[in-house]
Parts: structure tokens; sequence; C-alpha cells
């Protein structure tokens, strides 16, 4: 693979750090909410009227969003039940492993003290052949990049 041409987007893992995770419980769908921003405050200058200042305050992390087929046996789900159910919020942190065509890491996103936000199943519809999908929204306070 040459080194100058962006990687593929559909081969990683998402690995939860103090749960039991099954090999199964690494795969989604798709992975979204890896962005930052910042907040900007606005300065006024008197006498100035041709602008405003913006100033950076502090920064600001999106919720990040996976999707997947629905597992009947999954320690993240147990993770999120928990939390939902039980009001039992155990702050983990996620690993989410870009990889190589040789499983080899290639950009890992180091996600800290996530929590179940929202939880939530695809429709059931007796007329549509599809997959039930489950969607797990997850609230953060930062991540860095390797």
């Amino acid at each position: 693979m040459n080194d100058y041409y962006p990687p593929w987007g559909f081969y990683y893992k998402v690995e939860f750090i103090g749960l039991n995770q099954n090999k199964n419980d690494v795969r989604f769908q798709t992975v979204s909410g890896l962005s930052v921003e910042y907040d900007m405050e606005e300065f006024k200058e008197g006498g100035e009227n041709r602008f405003v200042h913006k100033l950076p305050v502090r920064t600001k992390y999106a919720d990040m969003v996976l999707k997947r087929g629905m597992l009947t046996d999954s320690e993240v789900i147990k993770w999120c039940l928990d939390a939902f159910r039980d009001r039992t919020f155990l702050p983990v942190n996620i690993n989410v492993i870009l990889m190589n065509e040789k499983s080899e890491s290639l950009r890992t996103w180091k996600v800290a003290h996530a929590i179940p936000k929202k939880w939530s199943v695809s429709d059931l519809n007796a007329s549509e052949n599809a997959i039930v999908v489950e969607t797990l929204e997850l609230a953060y306070r930062y991540f860095t990049i390797q």
C-alpha cells in the first residue's frame, strides 16, 4: 500500500476498555462523532464597526454514535442497560482503531470517559426484510489521536 493515498474507511474496530467484549462487540457498521470544535466568544471593539473579534473559549466534542446489527449477547449493551435501567454509570475509555489490509493499526482515536446517552433499536416491520440495527449514542469528554 502506498503511504501517499488516504486509507479506506471501512476496516476498523471499536474497543471498550475494561469491558469483557466478545469478538463481535468490536464490530460496528458506522462510527460517527469524532469531531471537535471551539466555542467562540465575540468581542466588540469600541469604534470598530467593520468586524467583531472572535476568540476561542473552550473545545466542544460531538456525541459519538455507533451503529451495528443487533447482538443478543453483548457486554457493551449490558453496560448501556446498566446505565439506563439501574442508573449505574461506569465511564469507559474507547479506542477506535483504523486498520490497513494487514490488520495493522493506521490511526487510533482514544476516546476518554464515555458514558451511554441513548440506545435505540430500528423499527420492527413484518413487511420489510431488514436486519435489526441498534444505535448507541455516547457522551464523552475528549479524544486524542495516535
